[in-house]
């Protein structure tokens, strides 16, 4: 049997693919959870070979709790499994350590073979997703760029934005000239909704 876990805040979404994951002949749902500061210690209890996380969740988001769980269980292989398929996601997944990038809106027996073979030892990725990522390229912002435009993004002041990073009002107006242009926009604002939508912060 295939143990698997699932991470998802969707109560709905969960149950459903749990449910459609319990009527395969190999594959058992051993534990089932709603936010990224779950999957560590549920995984260490259950054990899973598979684990099917979503991106965007309470607490830790997907990325962050895959790649905690692909340090400390090697062994579990990871799935993503997201509404949101942006190629920024992708990258930073693969980085994570992820085997598997699949989007909600697929057919159900595509994720079912993505959990088989994943646990076979093989990368499965969205080829929609994985053709855009290539066309997108690489992630061109720094980490420090990543957090200003995050902060940014709440339409906060450059004070406000200095304030909650500990950095000087010269330093988050250098970052967010850089992120501006990197991402081709006219506006902070307009540059952390791109940065956003590409899956980069």
């Amino acid at each position: 049997m295939i143990k698997v876990l699932l991470a998802d805040d969707q109560a709905l979404v969960r149950g459903a693919l749990a449910a459609m994951l319990g009527l395969e002949p190999d594959i058992e749902v051993v534990a089932e959870v709603s936010s990224g500061d779950e999957v560590l210690p549920a995984a260490r209890q259950m054990k899973p070979d598979v684990a099917l996380l979503d991106v965007q969740m309470p607490g830790r988001d997907g990325l962050t709790a895959a790649a905690e769980l692909h340090r400390e269980l090697p062994s579990c292989r990871i799935v993503v499994c997201t509404t949101f398929g942006r190629p920024g996601y992708l990258a930073r997944a693969m980085a994570a350590g992820v085997a598997g990038f699949v989007v909600k809106d697929a057919p159900p027996e595509q994720l079912v073979d993505a959990v088989r073979r994943v646990h076979a030892g093989l990368r499965v990725v969205d080829p929609a997703l994985a053709a855009e990522s290539l066309a997108t390229g690489q992630n061109p912002l720094t980490e420090r760029e990543r957090d200003v435009l995050r902060a940014a993004r709440d339409g906060g002041t450059i004070a406000d934005v200095a304030r909650e990073l500990h950095l000087s009002q010269g330093t988050v107006r250098n970052h967010l000239s850089a992120a501006i242009g990197k991402t081709g926009a006219r506006t902070r604002a307009e540059a952390a909704k791109l940065a956003d939508e590409r899956g980069w912060l």
